[in-house]
């Protein structure tokens, strides 16, 4: 994997939730930042995010839930990138959860979740650092001689 491609991020509103306002604000601010985004829009699937990142080729997958359904649809999503064999992908987002949840998805898989009036520019250098964390252990393990 080039380290050096640029990011690609895949956002989308999972389940029935209609309001996006926020995530059309992270989409713009990870285009300024200089990643490829792809906004798949409102009412989507954990089939249809998970389907996008793998014909993408997303490093990250963003997803906003303010319906008090991220207790399903983040492992929901996980398991549709898992099942693609997208583990490498980084599935991060926002929306209104308690602190327990956030631990709990944390431990499941899914990467830092942030919330509403969270700093753009901290979520942006989040999905930076991880994917380069990601991309160059991806690299060192191709380096590595196999047994």
């Amino acid at each position: 994997m080039n380290a050096e491609r640029k990011i690609k991020v895949v956002l989308a509103k999972v389940g029935l939730d209609g309001h996006d306002r926020g995530l059309r604000v992270v989409a713009h601010a990870l285009k300024d930042a200089g990643m490829e985004v792809v906004y798949l829009g409102l009412r989507q699937t954990a089939e249809t995010v998970s389907e996008a990142a793998l014909q993408e080729d997303a490093d990250v997958v963003g997803v906003s839930i303010l319906s008090a359904a991220h207790m399903t649809l983040f492992p929901m999503v996980l398991e549709g990138l898992r099942e693609r064999g997208l583990d490498d992908v980084l599935l991060t987002g926002g929306g209104i959860m308690p602190k327990e949840d956030l631990e709990a998805l944390r431990r499941l898989g899914v990467g830092e979740l942030f919330g509403p009036g969270s700093p753009i520019e901290t979520f942006v250098e989040y999905i930076r650092d991880e994917v380069t964390r990601r991309r160059l252990a991806a690299a060192s393990s191709e380096d590595s001689p196999r047994s």
